[in-house]
């Protein structure tokens, strides 16, 4: 399932906590330094914010798996 067909949404709390949601579903609760630091950069582009909160939550492909190959 790809970004595509599945986005990710966000939601940031009056506390500063960023919420990550993926199919209706909070996948991650981000607070403290990393939500500082990750806010600002969110809202940018549509792009950009499906890769910053891929790679937030370590959902994203490193390029490196292989396809398993059936004869």
């Amino acid at each position: 399932m790809s970004l595509e067909d599945d986005p990710f949404d966000y939601q940031i709390t009056k506390s500063g906590m960023l919420l990550i949601r993926r199919g209706g579903h909070t996948v991650m609760e981000l607070g403290g330094k990393k939500a500082a630091s990750l806010i600002p950069r969110l809202g940018r582009s549509d792009d950009s914010d499906q890769q910053l909160l891929a790679r937030a939550t370590g959902n994203y492909r490193h390029g490196n798996e292989r396809r398993s190959r059936r004869p």
